[in-house]
Formats: structure tokens, sequence, C-alpha cells
């Protein structure tokens, strides 16, 4: 991709936006396909590992969740480092790290490597979803800032859609060069992001006014509507420190929404492939492409849902909605049969990056500078808690019941809590009467 000089006239502030969504977003959706590929194919594998190295549902569902708790304490860290070095240079020792890992994943021998490899994938990974939303309220001022994310969460939906049938096609390799087909599986796509994060370090920028797509009046204008949006948030809320973010109740209410939320996309992403498998007598790429179809929805929602989110009131109901549209979604799951069943999961996985991007406007317009990338990271951390234990009650109640769907009442019951939090959301510098009081 060849350099293009920036215009000598200023553009409008509709048209930088545009300009940045095509400049910008393209490398940082690729690298988050890779990211969530890399951090959920073990789903395509777990019956796999489960007749190869003797992994239970139990034990698969600790090691997939062990990923979010090593995740989850280097959160913070990294996004503060990433806030001191710069996007570009973080981001691309985040991709080689976490490919070479999930390569590796191809030599677990039983249950305590498996373990391990899925901790140590956490560490290498921690710091991409909070640094790429700290880098983009750098972008986008906070009425474009849910239609960013909603774009960039779409690498989550493309990453499902092209990962499922590709592992059930990987997984028939079974036995050439010797090789188990999941341990082709995770060669073939964990090294493409060692790949990819050359071509990040090359062409992204840091900030705006590193930005050769941009006029230098272009980026000054850009960052200083940021940097005063930020500050009227800021000083509205009073949250300058890191210490202040324990003490606001909207980002404690954001933590709590958005760990219910992960309960739920993580249980489906893990476990989606195995209930599909219990449809009838279908064949790994079978099986690959049918767990693509909700993912195609939730492609749809990212798109379509965020860019209503454009004041505080629309973006406290449409959070409410999606989370009801979640628990809709998985009680049919539950009751339902494949046909029902399919609806289900594709209803809550429209609402699941229909939700997120909104939810992730609420931290930048409380909090400024570094107190904001670790606000960021703080909800991601807590957040992705949910990451683990969605994935390990649905495996210890497959195990107790015999039930591949026992577990999806676990999770209606703590999105019915999510969808409850969000009624009392509000927005820094939002008027008091536009949000509900809670008593």
């Amino acid at each position: 991709m060849s350099v293009v000089s920036a215009p000598t006239k200023m553009r409008t502030p509709q048209e930088i936006n545009g300009v940045i969504l095509r400049r910008v977003m393209p490398l940082l959706i690729g690298a988050y396909i890779m990211a969530f590929l890399d951090r959920t194919n073990i789903g395509m594998a777990k019956d796999r590992l489960e007749i190869d190295l003797g992994i239970s549902a139990t034990a698969y569902g600790i090691g997939a969740g062990l990923f979010f708790l090593t995740y989850a304490l280097s959160e913070i860290p990294s996004n503060l480092i990433m806030h001191k070095v710069g996007a570009r240079f973080w981001i691309m020792r985040i991709m080689i790290t976490w490919g070479l890992i999930s390569a590796g994943m191809a030599f677990v021998q039983g249950e305590w490597s498996f373990y391990i490899m899925r901790m140590l994938l956490g560490v290498a990974e921690a710091g991409l979803f909070p640094g790429v939303m700290y880098f983009l309220t750098q972008w986008f001022v906070v009425k474009d800032r849910a239609k960013a994310n909603g774009m960039f969460l779409l690498g989550v939906s493309i990453a499902n859609i092209v990962g499922a049938p590709l592992g059930g096609l990987l997984l028939t390799m079974d036995g050439f060069g010797g090789l188990h087909g999941w341990q082709w599986m995770f060669i073939i796509e964990g090294l493409p992001a060692c790949l990819l994060a050359y071509v990040v370090w090359k062409k992204l920028p840091d900030r705006p006014t590193q930005a050769t797509f941009l006029t230098p009046e272009e980026a000054t204008d850009l960052e200083a509507r940021i940097a005063a949006e930020e500050k009227a948030g800021a000083e509205a809320s009073g949250n300058h420190r890191l210490r202040d973010i324990l003490k606001d109740k909207q980002i404690l209410l954001v933590v709590g929404i958005y760990f219910t939320h992960q309960i739920a996309v993580y249980a489906l992403s893990y476990f989606l492939p195995s209930i599909i498998g219990t449809y009838g007598k279908l064949n790994p790429l079978q099986i690959g492409l049918l767990t693509a179809i909700p993912w195609i929805f939730s492609a749809a929602g990212a798109l379509l849902v965020p860019r209503f989110a454009t004041d505080g009131r629309r973006s406290r109901l449409l959070v409410t909605g999606t989370m009801i549209g979640i628990i809709a979604g998985f009680a049919l799951g539950a009751v339902g049969g494949p046909l029902l069943g399919m609806i289900g999961f594709c209803l809550a996985a429209f609402n699941f990056f229909a939700l997120q991007p909104i939810l992730f406007t609420y931290p930048a317009t409380r909090l400024t500078g570094a107190a904001l990338a670790g606000g960021i990271a703080f909800v991601n951390t807590i957040g992705l808690c949910g990451g683990f234990l969605g994935p390990y009650v649905m495996g210890m109640m497959q195990d107790a019941t015999g039930s591949k769907l026992s577990g999806l009442w676990f999770i209606v019951g703590m999105c019915i809590i999510g969808a409850l939090l969000s009624l009392m959301l509000k927005r820094g510098a939002e008027k008091p009467e536009l949000a509900p009081v809670a008593h």
C-alpha cells in the first residue's frame, strides 16, 4: 500500500472521519480477526482434544477460561505501557507473541500443558482490545466512537464466520505429516499473526498528528476537539486519576454489565460447535459451517446498531435492549430443538456486538489521560473474568448433567442482572434528568 499525501484543503469533520475509518480501521480489524481466531479456535478442537488427549469437558472449560485470568491480570499494565510507548509498537509486540504461542498449542500433551499454554496465551494477548479501545478515543469524537468501536468488533464476527469452517476443514487433515488435524489448525491459524504484525508496524500511525493522510491543520483540529470533550467529561465527573476509577459508580456499572456480557459471548464461542454436534451426524466441516451462521448475525448487529448511540439516552436504551435480546436468544437456545435453537443463538449473537461498542463509549466520557487508558483496561480486566466463568460453568454443568445445554440457564440468569444494571447508566456531563435515578 503506497503512502498517499494529504490534500492541502482542510476537509469537514465528517470527511476526516470517513478517511480515518478507511485508513486505520482495516489494520485494527485484521489484527482482531487474528486474535479472536487464535483465542477461540479450541472450540472446534474440543471434542478431538477429549478423544486424543483425554481432556474432559470440565478440564476443557477450565483451560478455555484460564486464558482470561492471565489476560485480565496483565490488562492494566499492558494498556499503561501502550500509553507510554505508542499503539504501533505495542500492538506489534502483542501480535508476535500471541501468534507464536497459539501455534505452540499444537504441542500440548494433556490437561496441565493445555492449562499452561492457555495461560501464556492470555499474557501474550493482554492489552490488545482495551489498547485499541483507548487508541480509538484518540481518533474519534464521542458521537462517532460507538460506530468505530462497532467496526472494530467486526473482527470477532469475521473471525468466527471464517474460523469455524476453516477450523473444520483443517481438522480433516488428521494424520497428514504425522500430526492430528487439531495440531495443523493451531499451527496454520497461529503463525499469520506474526506476519500481520509487520504490516501494523509499517502502516499504523500512533495518533492523528503522525498520519500522512491528514493535513497538519486537520490533525491538530481533531486532537483539539477530542481533548476538549475529554476535559469536559472528566471535569463533570471529577475523574482525572487512576484511583478515581473505583469511586465512579458509572464505571462500576459498566464493569458489571460487561462481566455478564462476556459470560454469554465466550460460553457461545467455546461451546457452540459442541452443541451443534448434538443436532445430528455431522462432519467437522458441516459443524464449522453451521457454527458460522450466528456470527454472520453478530456482524450485522455490529454494523447496524451502534451508529444510533449518538447521545446518553439512546445509548442507555440500546444497551438495555441488546441485553434483553441476548437473554431471549439463550433462553430459546436452551428450550428449542436444532431449528429454534439456532434462531436463538443467532438472536443472541446479533446483540453481542451491537452492545459492546456502545458500552465502551462510557469510560471515555468520564475519564481522561492515563486514567482513561487504565479505566478502559480495568473495565476489560474485570469483565473478562466472565470469560473464565462462562466456559467453566458450561463445562462443569455438562459433566454433571450430561447435557450440553444445561449451562445456558446460568447464562440467562447472569444476563438478567446485566440488563437491570444497564437501567442506571449515565455518561459524563449527561444531564441528570436524562438518566433514571437509582433509589
